[in-house]
């Protein structure tokens, strides 16, 4: 798997041979030429990358990516910069006896949702895999050395409930030196936030799906009772009125964007997506990502705060034959081999977006002094399929009926589990490196 995913996406060089017949009618009759010449073919996406209009010539993902087009594994790398640095997204799982240094006895914040031993999950073989690097080693995450290089500092993770997934994962890591301590939560939990008072450590969770201002109409379960309104051109002010505080903030975002919402600008509606029926524009989910991600990016740059920014990409999800509301199943215990799951059509839009956006903003960032990093976690992420709740989000789902039909989560991940060593990777980009 080499770095060139987004480079590709937009420039591939072919030989191609044309055929042409001429015809000319002045009496010379009928002439049979062949000729090969290089062409340079760029991809669709590439086009109205700059321009705040809908994207003309990518068509909005439908609501069930399952049957989406694909793309293969070893297309899904950023871009080489050409050094001799280990490529620590060039790897494979391999097996791993120890398991994980946490349990769901020994870490006590872990959700319902992805205590996967806890609901009853039979087998316990998706611990036993570490991510391991081609050429060379990447250490596991040290919880001691961690702790004692952010003494006195504080971290926020914003995001959607992906994000929260992470998160609770680096708290139990951390817990296992010493055990968090709650300092506050909201009603719902979504937002929180925690200390390790020996080492006067904050960690926040900032619920922000989108990134930006989003009235989402939704009860517990995801029902929807109207379309979501999602102000593309204002930032989420639960974070932005934050950030000031902050040394260290993940972001992270994606999936929430295929919903259905009415696109606001300028407390204007500007046009919607997915939204049938209505007589707005659909400008289908990438004009609002980019837009906003840039808005996230410029805001950045702009901040008297001089924190560690840390982008984390989307993330894939595993059902099989069927998506999440169609009764997709995830039964696999093991770790896929390469190209047996592919990016679908969701994904490589959402990254096409992101590398890019990112690349730009790194530019920005060293000429103002700021620190951005890129945390890609989709090319060991890809080929876990093994690692989700499926249908253990729920407390024994077979106790009565072995048989039951049972709602499967392929999208999160059990904890502990192999998002686990997204953390080995966050900390070589904020200690180790």
């Amino acid at each position: 798997m080499k770095q060139n995913w987004w480079r590709s996406a937009y420039k591939q060089n072919h030989l191609v041979f044309k055929l042409g017949i001429s015809i000319l009618f002045v009496g010379f009759g009928f002439r049979l030429l062949f000729s090969q010449s290089p062409s340079v073919i760029p991809d669709v996406s590439d086009n109205n990358i700059d321009t705040p209009v809908a994207e003309k010539n990518v068509k909005p993902i439908p609501l069930d990516v399952s049957e989406s087009p694909k793309i293969e594994l070893n297309h899904i790398h950023p871009k080489d910069d050409g050094s001799e640095k280990c490529d620590i997204l060039d790897g494979e799982w391999v097996p791993y006896s120890r398991g994980a240094p946490y349990t769901n006895n020994t870490c006590r914040w872990i959700e319902s949702h992805q205590n996967c031993m806890g609901n009853g999950r039979p087998d316990t073989g998706y611990i036993n895999w570490r991510w391991s690097p081609k050429s060379c080693e990447l250490p596991r995450f040290d919880a001691k050395k961690f702790l004692e290089t952010m003494r006195d500092k504080s971290w926020a993770f914003v995001g959607d409930s992906i994000t929260r997934n992470h998160l609770q994962s680096f708290i139990c890591l951390l817990s296992e030196v010493e055990d968090a301590v709650e300092l506050f939560h909201d009603k719902d939990y979504k937002n929180r936030k925690w200390q390790f008072p020996s080492y006067n450590l904050t960690v926040s969770v900032i619920w922000s799906p989108f990134l930006a201002k989003a009235d989402i109409f939704e009860d517990i379960d995801g029902v929807s009772s109207s379309e979501i309104e999602l102000h593309i051109d204002i930032l989420d002010k639960t974070w932005t009125e934050q950030f000031h505080t902050w040394d260290y903030v993940l972001f992270s975002s994606g999936k929430w964007f295929i919903k259905t919402a009415i696109y606001f600008e300028e407390n204007t509606i500007l046009g919607c997506h997915g939204c049938e029926g209505k007589n707005f524009t659909d400008l289908g989910f990438n004009f609002a990502y980019r837009k906003i991600i840039k808005n996230l990016y410029d805001f950045i740059m702009n901040s008297k705060k001089q924190s560690t920014i840390i982008f984390r990409t989307s993330t894939p999800d595993h059902f099989e034959n069927g998506s999440w509301s169609t009764g997709g199943t995830c039964d696999r215990r093991v770790p896929a081999k390469e190209g047996e799951f592919e990016l679908t059509d969701l994904n490589i839009n959402l990254r096409e977006i992101e590398l890019p956006e990112f690349e730009k903003a790194e530019a920005r960032a060293s000429e103002k002094g700021k620190k951005l990093k890129l945390l890609d976690v989709m090319p060991l992420s890809l080929v876990r399929p093994d690692g989700h709740p499926g249908p253990y989000r729920h407390f024994y789902p077979f106790a009565k009926d072995k048989k039951a039909k049972v709602q499967y989560d392929c999208l999160h991940w059990c904890l502990p589990g192999p998002i686990d060593q997204w953390n080995d990777l966050l900390m070589k980009l904020v200690v180790d490196d």
